[in-house]
């Protein structure tokens, strides 16, 4: 006879998942509303990426202290909601604790484990609430990390928390009602850590334990559907994009950027060189980006992957020379973008701004040394600097927009074939004075 209890359940469980299932559309949406790039070239290399970064957190691990609590919380929070799977199927059965009569005495140690791990993400969460907050490290207190991005770094810190003490809490009670032989609970598992708080309820009654542990329960499995669908708001998107952005990540040396097709073949018919069948003769749109419109859906993806951790900013040269780029402003800003053209219809606001002067401005933009800092030190193969040069590139095509300086060394090169202001004829003057001294 099915009870109200997982009838309630089945209807929670349905609308957050409705819910996370209608958020993740909206998502695919925002990114292939991106331009066409083709990233399925050499499937072994991306796969081993996926393994040695996404996977195997490779790149977390260059600073140590950060890294080795970022490994234990992941690993934690993962292996913990394993446990996931039979609070569903306790709560639409109506049963508890279903899987211990089948996996007998390695449900105590596997039990046992997550209490285990339950601990490490607590006390690694509360680690790095203190870096952030109270230690103040200087990449997460930069100006864009103001407001809603601040906060929510903290809110996620105080979700895992709260979502690990309702574990704990709920074994323990769940302990005490064994002990007492509580027809409902069949003794199963082992309580290494949990055992810790029983004290706290051991002078309740069973009933009031009953309510305890059931209330327990319950906050934990709908902090988690909650969790689940506060991901779409938050930069800890990552966890579901950071396998797919790493496996479709540009493989090409840093340095060598794209060729325009259209751009080769009309300065080939200028020069009276022959152009190629296979070349594209069509002139696009609209040369670079000035909306993210403009951008693949790699560059997209890479957006809403952006973990915020600030890492591109912090070995960023401009920024440590006191300029106004911010590696990490370039993605947050691209994603906040993503999200206002998405809104829906008669948001007057998302035909008043464009990504370009509207988000990021052209100082920032000719403040890059497009020395690829920013992607070497990325943990998930996010590429800030693809999304700064086609935005350069409309600046430069599209508006004749390019700093004076730059204007200078073009003229230079197309006159003199080198970046400096003496005609070729002139380039050894300056050795004849070492040869008459």
């Amino acid at each position: 006879m099915v009870m109200l209890p997982q009838v309630l359940f089945l209807l929670a469980l349905l609308t957050g998942l409705g819910f996370f299932v209608r958020n993740m559309k909206q998502l695919q949406k925002s990114i292939k509303s991106g331009r066409p790039i083709k990233r399925n070239d050499q499937p072994k290399k991306r796969w081993k990426m996926v393994f040695r970064l996404a996977l195997g957190q490779s790149k977390m691990v260059t600073k140590p202290v950060a890294g080795i609590l970022h490994i234990v919380i992941y690993l934690g929070f993962i292996l913990i909601n394993v446990e996931l799977l039979e609070i569903i199927l306790d709560g639409l059965l109506g049963t508890h604790r279903l899987f211990a009569p089948y996996l007998g005495a390695s449900y105590a140690i596997l039990l046992g484990s997550f209490e285990f791990l339950a601990l490490g993400v607590l006390v690694t969460a509360i680690l790095f609430w203190i870096r952030r907050n109270g230690m103040r490290l200087q990449r997460f207190w930069k100006p864009e990390m103001k407001g809603w991005p601040k906060k929510d770094a903290d809110y996620i810190l105080y979700f895992e928390i709260v979502l690990m003490l309702l574990f704990l809490s709920m074994n323990a009670t769940d302990s005490l009602l064994q002990a007492q032989g509580h027809p409902h609970y069949t003794k199963a598992g082992a309580f290494p850590i949990s055992q810790f708080l029983t004290p706290l309820f051991a002078q309740q009654e069973v009933a009031t334990l009953v309510i305890l542990e059931r209330s327990f329960w319950w906050l934990h499995i709908l902090e988690i559907l909650f969790f689940l669908n506060y991901l779409y708001y938050s930069k800890h998107l990552h966890i579901l994009l950071a396998f797919p952005n790493v496996f479709y990540a540009n493989l090409k040396p840093y340095g060598q950027f794209e060729v325009d097709a259209s751009i080769t073949s009309e300065v080939k018919m200028m020069l009276n060189l022959p152009v190629e069948e296979s070349q594209s003769t069509d002139i696009p749109d609209r040369f670079g980006a000035q909306d993210v419109t403009d951008l693949n859906w790699v560059q997209l993806m890479n957006a809403y992957s952006c973990t915020e951790c600030g890492r591109c900013t912090a070995v960023c040269p401009a920024n440590l020379s006191g300029k106004k780029l911010s590696p990490r402003k370039i993605m947050m800003d691209t994603r906040d973008r993503a999200e206002q053209i998405a809104k829906p219809k008669g948001n007057t606001q998302a035909n008043e701004k464009t990504l370009l002067d509207g988000y990021i401005s052209r100082e920032e933009l000719w403040a890059c040394t497009s020395c690829n800092a920013c992607v070497e030190a990325c943990p998930i193969a996010i590429d800030p600097l693809s999304i700064i040069m086609e935005m350069r590139k409309y600046l430069v095509m599209e508006q004749t927009a390019a700093p004076a300086e730059l204007n200078v060394m073009m003229s230079n090169i197309e006159n003199n074939g080198a970046p400096w202001p003496y005609s070729q004829q002139d380039r050894l003057l300056w050795s004849q004075e070492l040869i008459n001294n």
